[in-house]
């Protein structure tokens, strides 16, 4: 029987760097022997890009935005994460559910306990074996927006929502200190790699041994 692969995620507020590091991981985990399977939320699929698409360019009620990203997540898990785990692979996601409590349930103030009945009735037993959550000072990370291309619909959003989203973040990983890794993402490439090397080590030898 094959062995279940390794479900790893990375989260942030925008800025915070993680996509910078997402491919480094996989690559990581690539060179020590592993299948992997880098993927992105939303999206993921050639269904969830188009629902990407709109979430990330359209005007929608905070409802309708909450519901698609859920949609995007149902296609994406039952087409691409859950069968790569079944294989034993090893998934390598930006961004997850946590997303969804911070920018939906905590930017936007829509409420974690809807966010969680979507959880709940969509995906009730498919948690991150670890959860990366890169962590910037706001500041920083506007700097970072300022100087990239065209900014998408959150992007654009002000200070106040990115501090209720950030918030959002730093709750759900105190809630949840067995799973999230807090990355201080402000730090050289150089120095967050270290720390991120160090950590992937442990999370292999922890699932070489379970």
């Amino acid at each position: 029987m094959t062995a279940r692969g390794c479900f790893l995620t990375l989260e942030g507020v925008d800025g915070a760097g993680k996509s910078t590091h997402a491919a480094w991981i996989a690559d990581t985990l690539r060179a020590l022997g592993h299948t992997v399977v880098a993927t992105r939320e939303p999206g993921g699929t050639p269904l969830g890009e188009k629902l990407r698409g709109l979430v990330l360019s359209e005007s929608m009620t905070l409802d309708t935005e909450t519901l698609l990203m859920f949609a995007a997540r149902c296609e994406h898990v039952a087409q691409v994460i859950e069968p790569a785990l079944a294989r034993g692979d090893w998934v390598v996601c930006d961004r997850y559910t946590d997303a969804t409590y911070a920018y939906q349930g905590g930017g936007r103030q829509l409420g974690m306990e809807r966010v969680a009945v979507l959880e709940q009735w969509m995906q009730p037993s498919l948690r991150p074996d670890c959860t990366w959550l890169f962590d910037v000072p706001l500041e920083l990370a506007r700097a970072r927006l300022a100087d990239a291309r065209q900014p998408d619909r959150f992007e654009r959003e002000e200070a106040a929502f990115f501090e209720r989203t950030r918030s959002a973040y730093h709750a759900r990983a105190a809630a949840q200190p067995e799973r999230f890794r807090i990355v201080d993402s402000s730090q050289p490439m150089e120095q967050v790699r270290t720390q991120l090397q160090a950590q992937l080590q442990a999370v292999v030898q922890a699932a070489r041994s379970a």
